[in-house]
């Protein structure tokens, strides 16, 4: 399998190439050259695959023999190696849920996936990689975890001040070792914007080998399909179901969208936006602009200017009215955020996350007009994470997991810098 970028204007790489560079040289995300169709069998018999074999069948074509087929089941095992429940809210809307890991996060099944790859080629080439990596949440503390202590990699995640949680900045700030945290004074657009501008400095990538952890890299955004296979082994209704995803960088979408193009049994996707809304304005015009960013309770997706709209258009062959056909998008602004999250408890009793709510409520639109349909929302991540938004809703202490009880009191070492091309590589040249 070879990898195009959606700029047409760099060479096509493999696997290996393609994740080790994580953007092209001509700043266009790689993309498959074909799409894989799962075969016959294999849609038959899915249901009664394990977790790890469902991944390894599902990423072989993409790997190539870039990885050897019993080190890729490896990786495929501590992937996703913990729970991905389907959980019923109502009779028409159940959760996946995507929390479960160790950081809380969807993100750690891509985290984990791109970090084994990686520990994989820089044990193969003995060179020493920095990932650069912007976050708006949950990527920072998925990477930090999965990339800790790895040997020859050094990790730099850029997130923007004030604007991430009290848990996610934690997860991110308190390991140290190889992990560099820099808290940027600006906003996600402006830490992506920094990591895209790093990645086309030809003199700073001649010193140093840089790879990226946002979904751009093709190795954190074609794992994410795997959760959406997991989810339909889970599903027991005629029919398939509409995937309602929360929608930010739209790595998570596309990726599912990617899975339903294999031929994954799906039904449509609703792409749900909260107050950074660029897709539904494309959605009901046609011509898509981006648009500043406005910060918001489901703060991970506080993105203006989504990284992964390229391969969505790639997908469709830039094709507006297949966009629209095979995708619903629904904008949810914060006052329905909020009173979603409040009514599913009320009612349901089950806590959403902000992002869960975005989802839940673009779903909620989608089944209003299609009322003989059933979905399931991605709940990307725990409620905890978002305690300070999401307690004075519901009126009830969430419990802290075990598993993040450790952070609270732990030492933040992080290092503050402007939103300034310049600072960052002055720090980048300096490790």
């Amino acid at each position: 399998m070879l990898y195009y970028s959606t700029s047409k204007n760099s060479v096509p790489v493999n696997f290996k190439e393609a994740v080790i560079q994580g953007l092209a040289p001509d700043k266009g995300l790689y993309f498959p050259e074909q799409i894989p169709l799962f075969s016959p069998h294999f849609l038959e018999h899915f249901k009664s695959y394990s977790k790890e074999e469902l991944a390894f069948e599902i990423i072989s074509p993409y790997v190539g023999d870039c990885i050897p087929k019993d080190v890729l089941m490896g990786i495929c095992a501590e992937t996703v190696n913990f729970d991905f429940p389907l959980v019923p809210i109502t009779e028409s809307i159940y959760s996946l849920e995507l929390f479960h890991g160790p950081t809380l996060a969807f993100k750690d099944v891509g985290a984990r996936f791109l970090s084994r790859c990686l520990q994989y080629f820089c044990q193969e080439d003995k060179q020493k990689t920095t990932i650069l990596v912007a976050t708006s949440g949950d990527t920072g503390g998925a990477v930090a975890n999965s990339f800790l202590q790895v040997e020859n990699t050094q990790v730099v995640i850029l997130y923007p001040s004030q604007k991430v949680s009290e848990i996610q900045e934690l997860q991110l700030t308190t390991l140290g070792h190889n992990i560099l945290a820099l808290e940027v004074k600006g906003d996600f657009d402006d830490c992506q914007r920094m990591v895209k501008t790093a990645f086309a400095d030809t003199a700073l990538n001649q010193h140093m080998i840089l790879s990226s952890a946002n979904s751009i890299n093709i190795a954190r955004w074609l794992s994410q399909q795997f959760y959406y296979a997991f989810a339909m082994q889970q599903w027991q209704h005629d029919g398939p179901p509409v995937f309602a995803v929360p929608s930010g960088n739209f790595g998570n979408i596309c990726a599912g969208i990617l899975a339903r193009l294999s031929g994954l049994p799906t039904d449509i996707f609703v792409a749900a936006c909260n107050s950074n809304d660029a897709f539904y304005d494309y959605y009901v015009s046609g011509t898509y602009h981006a648009k500043p960013s406005i910060a918001t309770i489901s703060n991970a997706m506080d993105v203006g200017n989504p990284s992964n709209i390229p391969r969505l258009f790639e997908m469709y062959k830039q094709d507006y009215a297949s966009i629209k056909k095979n995708v619903f998008a629904a904008s949810i602004d914060e006052a329905s955020t909020k009173a979603t999250l409040q009514k599913v408890f009320e009612q349901e009793q089950y806590i959403l996350d902000p992002h869960g709510a975005v989802a839940y409520a673009g779903l909620e639109k989608y089944l209003a007009l299609h009322p003989n349909k059933k979905g399931i929302i991605l709940e990307t991540a725990h409620p905890i994470k978002f305690k300070p938004s999401v307690e004075p809703l519901i009126h009830q202490a969430i419990e802290v997991p075990v598993s993040v009880q450790h952070l609270f009191g732990a030492e933040k070492k992080n290092i503050c810098i402007e939103a300034n091309d310049d600072e960052l590589k002055v720090i980048l040249y300096s490790l």
